[in-house]
C-alpha cells in the first residue's frame, strides 16, 4: 500500500523567472506566440556561457557591444583586439582586455555595475552569439569583466 505525502511534506514546484523581459513578453502575448517563445527561451537561453560560446569568444579579433548612457540613450561601439583579447576564466565571466575610451560615447555606459548587451560575429562563417551581463571593473585595471546574465546563439541571417 502506498502512502501519499500530506500537504506539509509536498515540495511546490519552483517558477523560474522568464528569460524575457516584459516588453517582449508583451510583445509575444500580442502577437499571440507567448507559450511558445517561454518554451524555446527556457531552452536556448542560458545564465552561463557552454564550452562552445567560451571559445568562440576568445577567437574573435572584435565584439559589437551596446551601453546604455546617463540618460538612458542606446550606444552600440566596436571593441577590438587581437584573438585572445576576450577570455573565460569561468562559465560565468567574460574578461575583456581594452582600456575605456572616453571619446567614445557608449563608453558612459559602461561603468561597474553598468548591464551591457555583446554581439561577437564571425564573418566568414557568419556565426553569433549573443551575451548580456553587467560589467564587473576596478580602477586599477585596463580589463573589465561582464557577469554573464544571459548567454545564447543567433540564427545566422
Amino acid at each position: 500500500m502506498s502512502t501519499i505525502p500530506d500537504s506539509a511534506t509536498r515540495v511546490a514546484p519552483v517558477a523560474t523567472p522568464s528569460p524575457w523581459h516584459r516588453g517582449e513578453i508583451a510583445l509575444q502575448k500580442a502577437a499571440g506566440a507567448y507559450e511558445r517563445m517561454d518554451a524555446t527561451g527556457r531552452r536556448v537561453v542560458r545564465d552561463y556561457m557552454p564550452d562552445q560560446h567560451r571559445q568562440f569568444f576568445a577567437q574573435l579579433p572584435f565584439v559589437v557591444a551596446g551601453a546604455v548612457d546617463e540618460r538612458g540613450d542606446p550606444w552600440a561601439t566596436l571593441i577590438a583586439g587581437p584573438p585572445g583579447f576576450m577570455q573565460t576564466s569561468d562559465a560565468t565571466t567574460l574578461a575583456i582586455d581594452r582600456a575605456r575610451d572616453p571619446l567614445d560615447p557608449a563608453d558612459v555606459g559602461m561603468h561597474d555595475g553598468a548591464s551591457i548587451g555583446l554581439l561577437g560575429i564571425e564573418l566568414h562563417t557568419r556565426r553569433r552569439n549573443r551575451l548580456n551581463g553587467v560589467i564587473r571593473r576596478d580602477s586599477t585595471s585596463a580589463r573589465f569583466d561582464v557577469a554573464v546574465e544571459q548567454s545564447f546563439g543567433n540564427c545566422p541571417q
